[in-house]
């Protein structure tokens, strides 16, 4: 089976359950590995009441045993500590007293339009699915992805590089990645960070709130990745997709892509020369990738996430019980959710791209593809990378 994973769990349900298949025998996985990128998922200047609440925490249910992977499915559950302030509203068995329907649908968020679709007469059947806590167990995915990946050289990062209207070069944001950990808004310049803090800020005070932009790095990929043979294995096609799946993300570049489109062909190609006798780029415009396959050089994924569309200043929608004119339904939310999406931007970057390693050099167990992207690499006359630890 093809590397992938499938979720379950609603917000304020008991737990998010995240299912991971196509995993190889022999991986080391602790829950460290996993919690390290839940906690970094939670952090991030604006988040809302929520993360005072939660402290996510994985618990492995299958496919792991004394630390290593046994080639099944890996399955993972993190618990909700927040279901037991809604285990009435949100109790899987029938309650007596059922709570009022809620009939405020909110512009920008699934609301309407899902109730529309299931015929739903209360919107929290659609909003606690279409929550962006549902990304927990993305995140948990990627941390497998990313361990996967690790074991091979490959290394993820991210960064913010705007928030409203503060903003910095994305190529120095993106050159900065590693050290974004140390920002509260994920962003690497200090002097930038304050003053998208000062934003959110002042975004809290006018109860509303920000959207942004952040780029993820992935450093190590050997060239070949994906595919031009068929659209669907085209590698900037998968991650495009995986990205923009990423809950108020509604738009993905790869490289410098609308600056290349203002270009000459000339000033936009990434030049082909040697190195030390290996071939390699004089740039990277193009973000690793060309005719839909990994070029040896880092996969640059950029995203421009909305303002989420649950603010304290609700906005104008119509009551579905009356008919008549009406304010929005209110939840407590992020003020900013930039520096936690790019976390979550970083998870499912990992996952495609491990996807697309296991279709290259997969096999059962670990070492079989520790083998066969050997051979691989040394065709090319390039050196196999290895774990830093």
């Amino acid at each position: 089976m093809r590397f992938g994973f499938s979720t379950a769990g609603e917000s304020h349900g008991p737990a998010e359950v995240v299912i991971v298949h196509g995993v190889p025998a022999g991986l080391r996985l602790l829950a460290e590995d996993v919690d390290r990128d839940l906690a970094r998922r939670q952090a991030g200047y604006g988040r809302g009441g929520r993360q005072k609440i939660e402290r996510d925490r994985v618990e492995f249910l299958g496919g792991v045993r004394h630390g290593y992977t046994l080639g099944s499915p890996v399955a993972m559950l993190v618990r909700n500590r927040d279901y037991a302030n809604w285990e009435h509203r949100m109790n899987p068995a029938p309650v007596e007293d059922p709570p009022a329907p809620i009939t405020l649908p909110r512009p920008g968020h699934a609301d309407l339009a899902g109730m529309q679709k299931y015929g739903f007469e209360d919107l929290r059947n659609v909003l606690e699915r279409s929550s962006a806590r549902e990304t927990v167990a993305r995140v948990a995915a990627g941390a497998v992805a990313r361990r996967l990946l690790g074991e091979f050289g490959v290394r993820i990062f991210s960064a913010v590089y705007r928030i409203g209207g503060v903003t910095m070069d994305r190529a120095l944001a993106a050159a900065g990645a590693e050290k974004a950990d140390r920002s509260e808004v994920r962003c690497p310049d200090p002097e930038v960070s304050e003053r998208m803090k000062a934003e959110i800020d002042a975004a809290r005070r006018a109860r509303d709130a920000l959207g942004g932009e952040f780029v993820v790095v992935a450093e190590g990929c050997p060239p070949g990745l994906g595919s031009y043979a068929d659209w669907r294995d085209r590698l900037d096609a998968r991650l495009a997709r995986a990205v923009v799946s990423i809950n108020a993300v509604k738009g993905v570049e790869i490289g410098d892509a609308f600056e290349a489109a203002r270009r000459r062909s000339s000033e936009v190609q990434d030049e082909i020369v040697r190195r030390g006798g290996v071939l390699g780029r004089a740039s990277n415009r193009l973000g690793g990738l060309e005719g839909g396959m990994t070029n040896g050089e880092p996969v640059v994924v950029a995203a421009a996430m909305k303002p989420i569309s649950t603010i304290a200043r609700a906005l104008r929608t119509v009551d579905l019980s009356t008919g008549e004119e009406a304010r929005a339904f209110r939840e407590r939310a992020d003020s900013c959710a930039v520096p936690a999406a790019a976390v979550i931007g970083e998870a499912m970057v990992a996952v495609v791209l491990a996807e697309a390693f296991l279709e290259k050099f997969g096999g059962d167990a670990l070492e079989d593809i520790r083998t066969s992207y050997e051979h691989y690499m040394r065709r090319l006359g390039l050196s196999a990378n290895r774990p830093d630890a």
